[in-house]
């Protein structure tokens, strides 16, 4: 395994039927070929995901969308051309030429144009799209930079593409239709009110769902989840409660001056209270906390709106049993 910033030998992997790790600004992704099964089935093996849990196709730029997708709703175009390259994934119906393996079966496939520079770079000089989820166990906290997919997956693949850290640090948001409703399958990177400005009003999905229920990546109810056990609530009744423990505090802003004096250890996503610098920070932090000597974290819910919603949806995920 290396790691790089050659697109050109990363580009010759994933044409050989290999797995490549890739920067984009949200995290980083194991991607493959998505018209080769062999090359998506790796990506499963890889990852130990299971093979109910669809993946996200990544592409080149707009217009290749009408290549692997058919009968796309007006409203998740307008969306994709105000917000691609970025943060958005749009659910739509799929064409023949992408595998079930990648869809899970689904007649609809995942699909976002990511907003890095080098991996557009790369998708330029491939004739395929990729199936990309993020770079890392299934289930344990997404990486955020090339070092950290190196620490989590290892020998496993060949090369990482590094692009330094992710700007954005939390996963996309999931839009698809249904019953003729703009809905929001997995909340991400891209607030909710940015959509709602484009589209009015959007349904959010039922975010928690069985294994026989999952139609999109992120659904799972436990995800992103460090070793460590995470509990969620008032973090100063927790901390009393498990004062013969080391204790690491996940916070947002003000809020850790209650612990100056506890024996914990604080980690603060913003102390300016920032929601996107919060994000950014999110899975570098929970991964640091995790590299520690501390017995649990406890975290503190943030604001719930703009980015914090999909903040908040992470760390219970994270902590869910």
């Amino acid at each position: 395994m290396s790691i790089g910033t050659d697109i050109y030998y990363a580009a010759e992997l994933l044409a050989k039927g290999e797995v490549v790790a890739i920067p984009t600004e949200t995290v980083y992704g194991l991607a493959g070929n998505a018209f080769n099964k062999l090359a998506v089935a790796k990506i499963f093996e890889i990852k130990n995901r299971p093979k109910f849990n669809p993946l996200i196709v990544h592409i080149k730029n707009l217009d290749y969308i009408h290549q692997i997708a058919t009968n796309i709703d007006d409203r998740l175009l307008k969306l994709l051309k105000h917000f691609s390259p970025g943060p958005l994934t749009v659910l739509v119906e799929k064409k023949d030429i992408i595998p079930d393996i990648v869809t899970a079966g689904s007649p609809r496939v995942a699909v976002r144009i990511p907003n890095h520079p080098l991996t557009l770079k790369l998708l330029s000089l491939l004739d395929f799209p990729v199936a990309a989820p993020s770079a890392n166990p299934f289930q344990y906290i997404s990486p955020t930079s090339a070092l950290q997919v190196a620490e989590q997956l290892g020998n496993k693949i060949p090369y990482i593409l590094d692009g330094g850290k992710c700007t954005i640090g939390i996963e996309s948001t999931i839009v698809g239709i249904e019953d003729d409703s703009v809905i929001v399958y997995r909340l991400g990177g891209l607030e909710l009110e940015e959509i709602e400005k484009m589209v009015g009003k959007v349904g959010v999905k039922d975010q928690y769902q069985s294994d026989k229920d999952v139609q999109t990546p992120g659904q799972l109810k436990k995800h992103y989840a460090p070793k460590k056990p995470l509990l969620i609530g008032k973090s100063e009744e927790l901390v009393s409660r498990y004062s013969d423990k080391k204790i690491a505090i996940l916070t947002f802003g003000n809020a850790s001056s209650y612990f100056r004096d506890a024996d914990v250890r604080v980690y603060n996503l913003s102390e300016t209270a920032d929601l996107r610098e919060a994000a950014a920070n999110l899975f570098e932090t929970l991964y640091q906390i995790d590299q520690s000597d501390v017995d649990l974290i406890i975290a503190d819910l943030l604001p719930d709106e703009g980015l914090g919603r999909a903040i908040n949806d992470k760390l219970k995920r994270a902590g869910a049993e």
